[in-house]
């Protein structure tokens, strides 16, 4: 019964999430529309809001009572998925929508090569968030002869899920993350005109 509560949230929050960023992103470009450095930080306060409370919420709370737990093969154990698999899923649901819009993570130690920076940009921006992690480092990039607005946010481990996964993760690079500690970055892109 709780599963099935924790997935109605999980549902509802992704609903928010995407009917948001899909107006966010629509006005993004326009010429008198929003900058599109400020639809960044809306699409990063959803995420960011969906990543915690999932989280803490969800995940620490379900484990916690040891009702289930959040597992990288969380198909097969019948658990949750990982904060990290979430924000992935998500990422990808949201691609599919057309918009233009991609949500991904990425690492400078990243567990998977998947999630490692995929070009320069995304180096120097994961380099630059792990430094000062109030600061999302944004700009335009051209791919395919279209302009987009690129941002990296800090994502830190806002839960010991997190910070036990990266922690105890066989293929991880680094052991000795504490809570709140700068993991990597979400990375947020979308056309502008």
């Amino acid at each position: 019964m709780i599963e099935k509560i924790a997935g109605w949230i999980l549902g509802g929050l992704c609903a928010i999430m995407l009917a948001s960023v899909a107006v966010a992103v629509a006005r993004a470009g326009e010429t008198a529309g929003i900058p599109p450095e400020m639809v960044a930080e809306y699409i990063h306060a959803i995420v960011q809001a969906d990543q915690s409370i999932y989280s803490t919420h969800v995940v620490e709370q379900l484990q916690n009572r040891k009702i289930t737990e959040a597992a990288e093969d969380w198909k097969g154990k019948g658990a949750l998925p990982l904060p990290a698999q979430m924000l992935q899923m998500a990422g990808q649901e949201i691609q599919g929508l057309g918009l233009g819009l991609r949500i991904r993570l990425a690492s400078l130690g990243p567990i998977y090569t998947k999630n490692r920076p995929a070009d320069q940009f995304e180096q120097a921006g994961l380099e630059a968030v792990a430094k000062d992690p109030q600061k999302p480092y944004t700009g335009i990039i051209i791919e395919r002869d279209r302009r987009y607005f690129k941002a990296i946010f800090a994502d830190r481990a806002v839960a010991m899920a997190c910070v036990a996964c990266h922690n105890n993760h066989p293929l991880s690079a680094k052991r000795d993350y504490k809570l709140y500690d700068v993991i990597g970055g979400i990375i947020i892109s979308f056309p502008v005109r």
